[in-house]
């Protein structure tokens, strides 16, 4: 029979950063290859537990310690051989030069993979036979870009390149710090102004004007010849090379003025640009601002301060009035009412409670949130002591930066369209320009003349505003998302979820409270109300679903200290009930369903009618038999949440069409809850892999979100256009496993999300209009006969535009 062992991924490959990394892959790969082995893969991540590598076996044919040095063995050959880095870097301004550095790592010999982000954040994979760190190094030096550390230190990485890879003497940018590209471009204004005025003034030497633009021309054209030089070293033209052949064109025609301005206003937009950009991005790293940098820890009895990253799970931190909470914990001394807007996006501060005793808090990620806390979160007037639960770097709110940081590389379906367009419409731009160049044949005009009119339409036609316009608008929206307690996991998913047409609800704990409570209590056929609930309470104290729980605790409140025969042989029955064996008898609890599967006598008619009744008032029911004997029902209800009815009314006017209750409840349990509720539809009856196949039809009709809790309903979320978890703020695995994540358990942040995202693909529109329509606008002027001086101010114009027009989205509000 076959047998499987588990092994953590980051023992195996410690050096790899993540299960993505195409050294999991080989590793599987070469598994699979194995004698005896039949699979081999990886589980991810869950509640804080490492990625494990999974591998399925024969017995008979390999025992578990040869699997075990096989896999060990394996891990290590591609640990010696391939180097993983991933740099905090600076010298990354935007969507478009992280391309270009990534091709140009690309071509170093012995770089297996290369990515390159505008967060300003290097990944590389290489083959260690053929290049090393030092080389990547260099290279990225010479493009101006200067690493700042590593954040996953390779083996033998320090070997290769030393202690520490920190540059400590790094330009941020210039001589004037990251304000240089905006000094240099207003100084080339300057020339250009000074020239102007000196030329209109009488009497100055004609040597002047000329010098001042060819001072515009060197200022103006700095960075942007490097960064033209390095696109062309990758294999690519850009922007930058279009403006500086036409600068140079019209230097070779005596139109040092043009040519100057042209310069001038590129540099400035290119400087503005980046300044918008890096304000969006600030937007996201304030995020990684709101936790202190020290905490008040108790050790062997004293109290002394620290750094939080010396904090260790187990320690103890005093959190006094007013002040940020350092790490994430649970709360063991104090109450206090902390406001989580920060990380979840409530509004109102929530009341925190110590756990009683602190011990029974074995499981952290089990208790109620009003005993847990998080990050960056605000104490309020009370004074907390909490038990730190993670380190610094794996507290929710660092996870969230990280998750965010990360996302800003995901390209969206507009960005990625824009992409290639560039690198169709560039080269067409150069084609139509030589074809430009030899207008003076069939017109008979002077070769100055169409080499000039060559040279605006070049201008007019280089897609400066195009290759902005979608990843300033999505970087603002993922900073305005994460401000309100929304992570949102790349371009993808924002332009997914303005499109929606359809959202599915999962019922429990989305949008009713999750915490059933028993109702009513109906025994059958002259059974008493005790003998009833010692049956249901002795076979459900086994179970630890939440409704068997909330029968145990019911059954404790009402049964006045008689407790019932204890229970043994538990049975689970997925989507039924449950079978266990109470005092020799046989205890079948559960739905109707259950007791046409198990056999034994039908459900009596009286009783049936009971529980029709029940569902029909929208009960949840738990039909109770002992051997052939029915004893009765137990009905249970989930109050809806407060604000369910008002989101659903919300997504509504937002243009959500078709919204859908799924659960595994009765049909008529569902139906009473979808109508108060408002729903269009509502299935019941539904196993876990029911509520993947209903997804994936309704995906067939339109983009359809799955909203849930991240875990439970993790493959019909995968299964979504979108799947949005709640409460992410206490589950590492919803933050893994959602596309969108609302780290407050508060259905509300939903409308704000939707909404935030039909604002943005209303911008990325706008954007688009301006940028294709001036270029639109502008080839047939300048074909016409329009001069490039217009042409540059318009062209610069709209690209100012565009990038304003986005940095809206930081302040968005709904209406």
């Amino acid at each position: 029979m076959p047998d499987h062992a588990r092994l953590d991924l980051p023992i195996v490959l410690p050096h790899v950063p993540d299960a993505t990394d195409a050294c999991v892959d080989r590793l599987t790969d070469c598994l699979r290859g194995q004698p005896g082995v039949s699979r081999a893969h990886v589980v991810p991540a869950t509640n804080g537990a490492p990625d494990r590598l999974c591998v399925h076996y024969d017995p008979d044919t390999i025992a578990r310690p040869r699997i075990r040095r096989r896999v060990r063995s394996v891990g290590a050959d591609l640990t010696d051989r391939y180097g993983h880095l991933v740099w905090s870097v600076e010298g990354i301004s935007r969507p478009r030069r992280a391309r270009t550095i990534a091709d140009r790592l690309r071509q170093i010999n012995g770089v297996v993979e290369a990515e390159a982000r505008a967060a300003e954040q290097i990944r590389v994979e290489y083959d260690r036979s053929s290049t090393s760190a030092d080389e990547i190094r260099d290279v990225l030096r010479s493009m101006n870009v200067r690493t700042q550390g590593d954040r996953l230190a390779a083996q033998g990485l320090a070997a290769e390149a030393g202690r520490g890879d920190r540059e400590e003497e790094h330009d941020h940018g210039g001589i004037f710090g990251e304000k240089t590209e905006l000094i240099v471009a207003v100084a080339a204004g300057v020339c250009v102004a000074l020239g102007v005025g000196l030329s209109v003034v009488g009497g100055t030497p004609g040597w002047v004007p000329w010098g001042l633009y060819v001072g515009a021309y060197a200022l103006g054209g700095y960075h942007t010849v490097r960064e033209a030089v390095e696109t062309l070293r990758a294999g690519e033209f850009e922007v930058d090379f279009l403006m500086l052949v036409a600068a140079a064109g019209a230097a070779a025609l005596g139109k040092w003025l043009e040519g100057a301005f042209l310069l001038f206003l590129f540099s400035l937009g290119h400087a503005l640009e980046h300044y918008a950009m890096r304000r969006a991005r600030r937007a996201i790293e304030s995020l990684a601002d709101l936790a202190p940098d020290t905490a008040l820890v108790r050790r062997d009895g004293e109290e002394r301060e620290v750094s939080v990253d010396q904090l260790r799970v187990g320690d103890t931190v005093i959190v006094k009035p007013n002040e940020r909470i350092p790490a994430d914990g649970f709360v063991t001394q104090g109450e206090s009412a902390v406001n989580q807007a920060p990380v979840t996006g409530e509004s109102v501060p929530v009341d925190k409670t110590p756990v009683e005793p602190p011990a029974a808090a074995r499981d952290p990620t089990s208790l109620d949130p009003a005993h847990r806390v998080y990050a960056g979160t605000i104490n309020g007037s009370g004074v907390l002591e909490v038990r730190v639960t993670k380190r610094a770097g794996e507290s929710t709110l660092s996870r969230v930066v990280q998750m965010v940081t990360e996302a800003e590389a995901e390209k969206s379906p507009t960005e990625r369209f824009t992409d290639r367009f560039e690198r169709i419409f560039v080269p067409a731009v150069l084609g139509l320009v030589g074809l430009l160049l030899f207008a003076w044949v069939p017109l008979g005009e002077p070769v100055a003349d169409s080499f000039y009119r060559a040279m605006a339409v070049l201008v007019a036609a280089s897609p400066c505003a195009l290759a902005i316009a979608t990843p300033s608008a999505v970087l603002s929206a993922l900073a305005r998302a994460g401000q309100g307690g929304v992570l949102v996991k790349g371009g993808g998913p924002l332009e997914h979820l303005g499109r929606l047409g359809a959202v599915a609800f999962d019922k429990t704990g989305t949008l009713t409270e999750g915490a059933p409570r028993v109702t009513d209590v109906r025994p059958h056929n002259g059974t008493s109300e005790e003998d009833l609930l010692r049956a249901a309470v002795a076979a459900e104290r086994l179970s630890d679903h939440p409704l068997a729980e909330a029968v145990v605790q019911y059954g404790d409140e009402h049964l006045e200290g008689r407790p019932p025969e204890d229970a043994a042989e538990m049975k689970g029955i997925t989507g039924r009930g449950i079978r266990a064996s109470v005092g020799g008898h046989p205890v079948h609890v559960g739905n109707a369903s259950l007791f046409d599967e198990v056999g034994g006598p039908p459900l009596p008619d009286p009783l049936r009618d009971e529980v029709e009744a029940l569902e029909a008032d929208g009960r949840t029911t738990m039909i109770v038999r002992r051997g052939d004997t029915y004893l009765g029902v137990v009905g249970l209800a989930d109050a809806p949440r407060p604000e369910a009815a008002g989101v659903v009314e919300q997504l509504r006017r937002a243009g959500i069409r078709r919204m859908v209750m799924l659960s595994g409840d009765n049909q008529r349990v569902v139906d009473a809850a979808a109508e108060r509720l408002g729903l269009d539809e509502a299935r019941g009856d539904l196993l876990p892999s029911d509520k993947v196949d209903t997804v994936r039809a309704l995906r067939q009709d339109e983009d359809v979100a799955m909203v849930g809790d991240g875990v439970n309903d993790a493959p019909a979320m995968a299964n979504a256009t979108v799947g949005v978890a709640m409460g992410a703020a206490g589950s590492d695995a919803a933050l893994e496993t959602a596309d969108v994540a609302l780290m407050a358990d508060d259905l509300s942040q939903l409308p704000f999300a939707v909404g935030l995202s039909r604002q943005t693909r209303r911008v990325i529109t706008q954007n688009l209009w301006i940028a294709l329509g001036m270029v639109a606008v502008l080839v047939p002027a300048t074909i016409a006969g329009l001069s490039i001086g217009p042409a540059v101010v318009l062209h610069e114009g709209s690209t100012l535009l565009v990038v304003g027009n986005a940095l809206r989205l930081l302040r968005y509000t709904p209406s």
